[in-house]
């Protein structure tokens, strides 16, 4: 029977993608306590479920974990800013790739559209339909209405002209977030990039097999494992060499398999599944669905070689990425290890005007796996970090990084890293490691 947790995550998934949420109104309909709805709530932030935007609230977001590419349609844009539609619904469906601002004239603004843009507007006619003749929508903004004719045209174009009370700052603010994100989330790595889907080949069992089964399947392979599942494809076990060692060939799988085995989904990150396979010294983990539906497998050297292969697409739009903008290699390195500066901006301060304990954090994870990277160690989890600040970092000021690998094995890291000012020493790090694997430079 399912917890309470995964009813209240059952649920979510159920509602409309447009749904607004909250924590109240989630512990109200499922009869749990608001502490056990906010659980659930961020973790279906985290897998993609729900999104938080701002002035918006949390919002239930179309999640497509087997998609590589997921895009912001203008239907899914209807419900982020409580517009309305007043002509062109059947052009709801399309994507939105950019938005233009219709604060300029005619000739200039024609320079900016696209297909696939939004032109948002007030009341000027001109614009709209210069928009929809060039094969853009609308937004109308500060709760106007357009006229019969543009409505008529956004009908003849398929092209949604939409309505909503909000100013264009605000819309404009709305909007760049959630592309902004969805930028950001395409970058993020995903099971569903990499696993093994069933129609594959990847072999399954079920319980009233033998041991004799397996062994036939297995051909020789040590790293073999066998899903087991139901007649309606549904995992209920794992069986691999380690629990067939010993045992008769007639006996049946249902009594050796490992029941209610570790399984991952797809929306998962691949990272932190190479970090859970590593760990536990796993060589192959079955995917399932949200009801346990077996989809496939995916194996620690698909993991590991989707890893190596990682590119450095960013976007430039996370912390992480402006803080790494802003570091600076010093050459030549010090004897004891590679050396850094930053110099502070104000997107780094915190609201005392002083460098973000946050940020601090970051330079340090930054500087290590930079280190790491020129080693040949691509795959860089920080497992813990210890960090004591002593003085404030103004506005402005450039800080020295100093790092001295303490130990580095072939699974872990371990690390000393000094941030200096004016020659100062403003805080200090101890720093542990998981390197997921190696790679050849």
């Amino acid at each position: 029977m399912a917890t309470k947790h995964e009813q209240i995550l059952d649920y979510i998934g159920s509602l409309a993608v447009g749904t607004k949420i909250s924590v109240r109104s989630v512990a109200k309909h499922q009869h749990v306590s608001e502490g056990t709805a906010y659980r659930a709530i961020k973790e279906a932030e985290t897998t993609g479920l729900v999104s938080t935007i701002e002035r918006v609230g949390t919002i239930r977001i179309e999640q497509k974990p087997m998609s590589n590419i997921d895009s912001l349609t203008f239907r899914a844009l209807l419900k982020l800013i409580d517009a309305k539609v007043l002509g062109g619904s059947a052009g709801l469906a399309k994507r939105l790739d950019k938005f233009v601002i219709g604060a300029m004239t005619p000739d200039e603004m024609l320079r900016y559209i696209t297909k696939n843009s939004l032109v948002i507007v007030g009341n000027r006619e001109d614009a709209q339909r210069l928009a929809l003749q060039n094969g853009a929508a609308v937004l109308i903004t500060g709760g106007f209405m357009t006229s019969d004719n543009v409505i008529r045209l956004a009908n003849q174009m398929d092209l949604s002209v939409l309505q909503t009370s909000y100013d264009t700052f605000t819309v404009a603010t709305m909007i760049n977030r959630a592309l902004s994100d969805q930028a950001i989330k395409q970058d993020i790595l995903t099971i569903a990039a990499i696993y093994t889907p069933l129609s594959d080949g990847v072999q399954t069992g079920l319980a009233d097999q033998t041991v004799a089964d397996f062994t036939r399947l297995r051909a020789g392979r040590n790293d073999f494992a066998l899903p087991i599942i139901t007649p309606t494809g549904r995992l209920i076990g794992m069986v691999t060499r380690k629990q067939v060692a010993g045992k008769k060939g007639t006996t049946l799988l249902e009594r050796v398999m490992a029941k209610d085995p570790l399984t991952v989904r797809p929306y998962l990150g691949v990272t932190a599944v190479g970090h859970t396979m590593q760990g536990r010294s796993i060589s192959v983990l079955p995917v399932v669905d949200d009801s346990w539906q077996l989809l496939g497998i995916v194996t620690r050297s698909s993991v590991y070689s989707a890893l190596a292969e990682l590119g450095t697409n960013s976007q430039g739009t996370t912390i992480a990425d402006q803080v790494a903008a802003q570091m600076a290699l010093v050459t030549p390195a010090p004897a004891e290890g590679p050396a850094f500066t930053l110099t502070t901006t104000p997107m780094m301060m915190n609201k005392l005007g002083t460098l973000s304990f946050g940020v601090m954090s970051e330079v340090v994870n930054y500087s290590i796996t930079y280190y790491l990277n020129q080693k040949g160690r691509r795959n860089v989890l920080i497992d813990q970090l210890s960090l004591h600040a002593f003085r404030p970092v103004q506005l402005e000021s450039t800080v020295h990084i100093n790092v001295a690998p303490l130990e580095v094995n072939s699974h872990e890291g371990t690390f000393d890293v000094s941030l200096l000012t004016d020659g100062l020493l403003v805080a200090k790090a101890l720093v542990t490691c998981q390197l997921l694997e190696r790679t050849t430079r």
